[in-house]
């Protein structure tokens, strides 16, 4: 007989830490990059990884880097940000989409969120504008694309650039545009956890604008993002050497009028960039399989009147990266006790994510509690996550499902006691 020694129980539904599926096809196509003899960083691998992701994404520029985080960072850098100008975000996201901003000198403005979608709130973006704003950066919260059409036409009235963070949207489509080309400038994660992966990280930046492109091509490429105006073949009085070809190739013929930033080594690389080929391939059955799940899970949540799915409209493809739903405490539903029964029953969750403005080095420049009650209401009362990712076998799904609904009618039965 076997003795518990533990009061954890076991685990019915894993909370899966990687949002793709690996197979076969990935493993023959590493196997095919490390075995050519050819370069392993700046390859054919990449230009074609980024072919293909312009081409899905409908922009003319794909650029591919190391990170989600990283493609933030230079994204942020390409807007031009100056002293004094605002940006007004989202609260409801991972910290990267706006960690970067906490090193310019601009004044951040938290737009509350939809309490119907947790996307940012284009009447509060309103609210917010002033002569001083810049840009909006947004997240697609889950995949569920955020209402794009007010958004650019409110920058459009106010001159302002908008930044998509489609870290959670690779396979959302909005109004039969891919998200991630609906913006002015848009950053994608592979990291493992993500709708497709790069060996675990990765990242890509996608626009239209030519001058963008030139500057990040520097950019990642360890190179100055600067001004350079041709000058006469002279270095420190002398005439360029015989051996100026093994320097870089501006280095005597240009002189650098404005220095914007130092580059950086943001290479994806080519085994890495070989295994977003194959699932950009994949994308297709990977979206398939999550929404399948959402959808046994919405039929579940459609039998209780106290909890609040997000309805998603004919306009819009929602690829689940996350799945979401809201409960109504005045309902007789309590969040943290139903999360207790999910808990005791094997089912790993995890809530995403947590208010930015509520964090320290927010609450340092001057944010705090009350100023998004939406977001904190849905947070802190509200809000749940439920696995949603391919890997999970229909056994998991079968758990998750009766899991689901088990603990709806305890938390509920037990509200009402």
């Amino acid at each position: 007989m076997e003795t518990r020694t533990s009061a954890v129980p076991p685990v019915a539904v894993p909370y899966p830490r990687v949002g793709s599926q690996l197979g076969d096809a990935e493993l023959a196509v590493l196997r095919e990059v490390v075995t050519s003899g050819r370069t392993l960083s700046q390859g054919r691998w990449r230009d074609r990884f980024e072919e293909a992701f312009r081409t899905y994404v409908g922009t003319r520029h794909a650029f591919s880097v190391t990170s989600g985080t990283v493609a933030l960072e230079l994204a942020i850098h390409l807007l031009g940000l100056q002293p004094g100008d605002e940006v007004i975000v989202t609260p409801q996201t991972y910290q990267a989409t706006i960690q970067p901003l906490l090193t310019y000198d601009v004044t951040v403005r938290f737009a509350d969120i939809s309490p119907l979608t947790a996307n940012i709130d284009v009447d509060r973006v309103a609210e917010l504008v002033t002569e001083r704003t810049r840009a909006v950066i947004l997240v697609h919260y889950g995949g569920y694309p955020a209402d794009m059409d007010e958004l650019m036409r409110l920058a459009a009235k106010h001159d302002l650039l908008v930044l998509e963070d489609a870290a959670h949207a690779l396979g959302a489509v909005y109004r039969g545009h891919p998200a991630g080309g609906l913006g002015d400038i848009a950053c994608f994660s592979f990291h493992s956890s993500k709708n497709i992966t790069t060996l675990g990280e990765g990242g890509m930046i996608t626009f239209n604008r030519d001058d963008w492109a030139e500057r990040l091509e520097r950019l990642r490429s360890n190179e100055a993002d600067a001004v350079f105006v041709l000058a006469d073949q002279r270095f420190g009085g002398s005439t360029m050497p015989l051996n100026g070809a093994l320097y870089p190739g501006n280095a005597y013929t240009h002189e650098c009028t404005e220095l914007r930033r130092a580059g950086t080594n943001a290479t994806l690389s080519e085994p890495a960039a070989a295994v977003g080929l194959i699932q950009m391939d994949r994308l297709p059955e990977l979206v398939a399989r999550r929404k399948a799940i959402a959808g046994r899970l919405t039929e579940v949540l459609s039998r209780f009147d106290a909890v609040r799915v997000p309805q998603v409209p004919a306009h819009i493809v929602h690829p689940y990266h996350l799945f979401t739903f809201f409960v109504e405490p005045e309902r007789g539903l309590d969040r943290d006790e139903l999360l207790r029964h999910l808990a005791a029953d094997g089912v790993e969750t995890y809530l995403r994510y947590f208010p930015l403005h509520l964090l320290p080095e927010w609450r340092a420049k001057g944010h705090g509690y009350g100023e998004c009650p939406v977001a904190e209401r849905l947070w802190f009362e509200q809000h749940m996550n439920l696995p949603c990712q391919p890997s999970l076998s229909g056994q998991h799904i079968d758990n998750l499902a009766a899991a689901l609904e088990r603990a709806l009618t305890a938390t509920i039965a037990g509200t009402r006691r």
